[in-house]
């Protein structure tokens, strides 16, 4: 197992707060060292998690951290740790969802039901969840999905570019929106207006 070496660093050297979550793609599990956020825990045979410089960092136990904007199940308690760390690969393998990164922002979406379950944004180079609420039921089923004929095609680019600039909306609406905004043009062509 292995976090970030980022989640040794002072919180104060990045200004973050204690309630702040990273969205690490390099840590094996979703970490923290906040006993307080946590709803239950269990005990955990002592392993230590290695950091990425080698450090080890005693586990103290396992549990939910439920908090107004997030929620998270099968988190690591850490004492040692300096900062929350959430799993990009743990939200990958707890259901089927989509994370998604830009320059400035990040979000991820629950692709059965087309909902955004969680949001955040880009802050010192780091993503910090503003909102993440992954549901427990999803995270105790574990789904294998094959990617490797998954392919990004320049409609399903578009599509994600207009959905983020949208603030997220449905497939459906940008469906609708696309339709509506097609005849209009088509109908300003035909009157005149547009050339």
């Amino acid at each position: 197992m292995s976090a970030s070496s980022i989640g040794q660093l002072p919180h104060n050297s990045l200004g973050m707060s204690h309630s702040e979550w990273v969205l690490d793609s390099g840590a094996s599990h979703h970490m923290s060292p906040d006993s307080s956020s946590f709803t239950s825990v269990s005990p955990l045979s002592s392993i230590p998690v290695m950091t990425a410089d080698g450090t080890p960092m005693p586990l103290a136990n396992v549990g939910s951290v439920v908090t107004p904007h997030l929620s998270l199940p099968n988190v690591y308690l850490i004492p040692k740790l300096k900062l929350n760390l959430a799993s990009v690969g743990q939200i990958c393998d707890s259901s089927d969802y989509l994370i998604m990164f830009s320059g400035s922002f990040c979000y991820v979406q629950d692709l059965q039901s087309q909902k955004l379950i969680g949001t955040g944004r880009r802050e010192n180079g780091l993503y910090i969840l503003d909102e993440l609420k992954v549901p427990a039921a999803a995270a105790a089923t574990t789904t294998t999905v094959d990617l490797s004929s998954f392919r990004l095609s320049l409609s399903s680019s578009s599509f994600y570019l207009w959905h983020s600039r949208l603030s997220h909306v449905s497939s459906s609406r940008l469906r609708f929106l696309a339709s509506t905004s097609n005849k209009f043009c088509q109908m300003l062509a035909l009157d005149g207006t547009v050339h």
